[in-house]
């Protein structure tokens, strides 16, 4: 087993690497934590698959709530709901809460943990390799607006993290590349070593190894910035216009893993832009060649539009992640009415 440790404001997270680890996870959770009960949150897509499996390790009372999958489902309403169903299900602080699925179940369901009686437990089980490798980890949790992706949420850390290779295996290959987006991201901003390792036809049977480098990166980087005021800003690389594409498409014409690919090749034109070198071509084609999208298709005008409402614009900036070379990623604010030049050009 891989562990790491990251030390948070609301206490220490322990994330574990193992492949077979769902297989004994209530142990796992058992070790750390004391519970008189268990909540499980997942969705309509993973439930079928591993709730029954991880339910039947515990001899305490265990409750679930079964969410609908997909972004457009990241709603307080949905939040709400898991609210009822731990008050029915007679939850206290003392008790666990356990998010078992990809991204959006584990940002719901940390939100969730933060908010109910002023904060619960929280292990998160990601079962997608976007979730493995990013979301999962860092503490960030939070729901959708109709005006923007995660502008409601905390800063909560899990105390434990489990994390599965082997439940990839069920991932359908386009959920699987969405993950890869996020993978590529860590190379391009912290170690170009991954991008490498992602480029060998085989890469995939040593992608225990891939989440490891990944989470590494993550954990020594929020261990920094936990809040998102500084480092922690570059892990948003292809983001900043990804977001604006996701939010244009509604969340169900782009997924997020598609959307931070584009948005990660319009960040490296927009550099052009600026007058640095063009690192764009390798990233196109390391992405096309993971099945992943490369190109803008809204309108740029709305793009720029899209992109004011993100949290990372601050007054009459963006602070938007250049890359100047694979493994050094910059903060560059830029000034709005600058940035709608850029963005028309792109």
């Amino acid at each position: 087993m891989q562990t790491l440790s990251l030390t948070g404001a609301n206490g220490l997270s322990e994330i574990c690497i193992e492949t077979g680890l769902l297989n004994r996870a209530g142990k796992a959770m058992l070790d750390v934590f004391s519970p008189s009960r268990v909540h499980i949150v997942t969705d309509s897509t993973v439930a079928p698959l591993y709730l029954e499996k991880l339910t039947q390790q515990f001899d305490l009372p265990v409750s679930s709530t079964v969410i609908p999958a997909g972004e457009e489902h990241k709603r307080l309403s949905t939040v709400e709901g898991i609210y009822h169903d731990l008050l029915a299900a007679g939850m206290t602080r003392k008790d666990l809460i356990v998010a078992l699925g990809g991204g959006v179940v584990g940002d719901i369901t940390g939100f969730a943990a933060a908010t109910f009686l002023r904060g619960i437990s929280l292990c998160q089980i990601p079962t997608t390799l976007l979730a493995q490798v990013d979301s999962s980890v860092g503490g960030k949790t939070g729901v959708d607006l109709a005006e923007g992706k995660n502008l409601v949420g905390a800063f909560y850390q899990p105390r434990l993290v489990l994390i599965d290779p082997d439940v990839l295996a069920t991932l359908p290959d386009a959920t699987f590349a969405d993950g890869m987006a996020e993978v590529v991201k860590y190379g391009y901003i912290a170690n170009p070593a991954i991008l490498e390792m992602v480029s060998q036809p085989d890469y995939q049977a040593h992608i225990g190894d891939v989440i490891y480098e990944c989470v590494k990166i993550k954990r020594d980087v929020v261990a920094i910035d936990e809040h998102d005021t500084g480092l922690r800003m570059i892990l948003n690389f292809g983001h900043t216009i990804g977001h604006a594409a996701e939010k244009l498409g509604n969340y169900t014409e782009l997924t997020h893993g598609q959307a931070v690919a584009i948005g990660m090749v319009a960040a490296m034109r927009l550099a052009a832009l600026r007058g640095d070198a063009d690192l764009s071509a390798p990233l196109i084609a390391l992405l096309q060649q993971l099945g992943l999208p490369t190109e803008l298709t809204h309108d740029r005008e709305s793009i720029f539009h899209a992109l004011l409402s993100d949290k990372k614009k601050f007054g009459s900036t963006v602070n938007f992640i250049l890359v100047r070379e694979p493994g050094r990623a910059e903060i560059t604010p830029i000034e709005s009415e600058t940035l709608h030049e850029y963005i028309l050009k792109l």
